[in-house]
């Protein structure tokens, strides 16, 4: 869960260089304490390897294990000023003080991180990308998080029972392509969307996620992104199922821009404060309580991001977007800058099954 109080935010930046030292160090930190069972798997592949294969079949295999595995001390470098979950995607924020985290991402009861989306009648979603009024449509759910009520400008508010969702036969829809399972919400909420987004009584749908674990590949797209998994790749999100990004980076982007732009306009999860501009690109790991997080991806950013989530209307300059692209451009992500970054949750910084009760307190571990 998490929680605005003291328990440490942590990441590890520090991206170390290959080194002929780099086994005695795996077998070091496995044997002072550690994963015994994996030093003895791990010696008996270097035999086999030494054996059988060439010593540099041993040296990827070590620097494999290296990279995969979470540090094991941190230090603070900040804290968490926000915490937000996007129910429906493209739709509006809800802001809270605790959360717990799941492989599909952030969640309190039946509140989840984009379990929610909008498609049109063959099953494709919409974003606001194509549908900027979406941002208008905002949620909130009840003390209970079992039911969610939608607002929109000039509409009546209408509820949501979630719990009843998942008594529901499923359907199919369709995000980036690919197939997912998915609940239809009922004609009430169609009407209602269209009525809103199209001024028609018929032409969208929200459909709902019923499951508790990602069920989508890679998008080829990012299959770059070599530390990028099926495992990360959410509900309904575009790519991965968490995202943070801190303030100084959002103020350096304000500073160069005419109109400024709040953080929720880059739709975060996580808002830290604490490090400098852009230095979150090099985390590698962060740690939130007892939760261990893997940066497997810049965020990279569409013209979504030119959309006012107060107002619902693209920006007309193409701002922040177009000075975005101006000095935050990638090798290998194209035209798309990146802003903030997308995490993936490593298996081994659960707790129990119910994620982690994370605070305010951000630091950081550089091995």
């Amino acid at each position: 869960m998490i929680d605005f109080c003291s328990i440490p935010f942590t990441f590890k930046h520090h991206v170390e260089k290959d080194s002929p030292e780099m086994m005695s160090k795996l077998l070091d930190e496995s044997g002072s304490g550690g994963d015994k069972t994996i030093r003895n798997v791990i010696l008996a592949a270097v035999g086999v390897s030494v054996a059988a294969v060439t010593g540099y079949g041993v040296y990827k295999l070590v620097r494999q294990y290296l990279e995969n595995t979470p540090p094991k001390q941190w230090r603070r470098v900040g804290e968490l000023t926000d915490l937000h979950v996007y129910p429906i995607k493209s739709c509006g924020a809800i802001r809270l003080t605790q959360m717990d985290c799941s492989t599909i991402g952030p969640k309190l009861g039946l509140l989840r991180d984009r379990i929610f989306m909008v498609i049109q009648t063959d099953g494709t979603f919409i974003t606001g990308r194509s549908h900027p009024k979406l941002v208008l449509v905002q949620p909130r759910f009840d003390d209970q998080y079992e039911t969610m009520t939608l607002s929109a400008p000039g509409m009546m508010d209408i509820a949501v029972d979630v719990k009843r969702l998942f008594t529901v036969e499923p359907v199919k829809a369709s995000v980036w392509g690919q197939t997912v399972t998915a609940v239809d919400c009922g004609e009430e909420l169609a009407r209602w969307l269209s009525r809103f987004l199209l001024s028609e009584d018929f032409g969208l749908r929200l459909v709902f996620y019923p499951l508790a674990h990602p069920t989508r590949p890679v998008r080829e797209k990012n299959l770059i992104h070599i530390n990028l998994t099926p495992r990360d790749s959410g509900a309904l999100h575009d790519a991965t199922s968490f995202m943070l990004v801190s303030e100084a980076s959002v103020a350096d982007v304000n500073a160069r821009v005419d109109k400024p732009c709040s953080a929720v306009q880059y739709r975060p999860n996580f808002v830290v404060k604490g490090p400098g501009a852009f230095e979150e690109d090099d985390w590698k790991w962060i740690k939130i309580g007892e939760t261990v997080y893997r940066n497997v991806k810049a965020c990279t950013r569409c013209i979504f991001t030119n959309v006012d989530p107060e107002t619902g209307i693209p920006n007309s300059d193409g701002e922040p977007l177009k000075t975005l692209k101006s000095y935050r451009k990638k090798p290998g992500l194209g035209d798309s800058p990146g802003r903030g970054h997308a995490d993936g949750r490593s298996p081994r910084g659960n707790r129990s099954s119910g994620g982690c009760r994370v605070r305010r307190m951000l630091t950081g571990r550089e091995r």
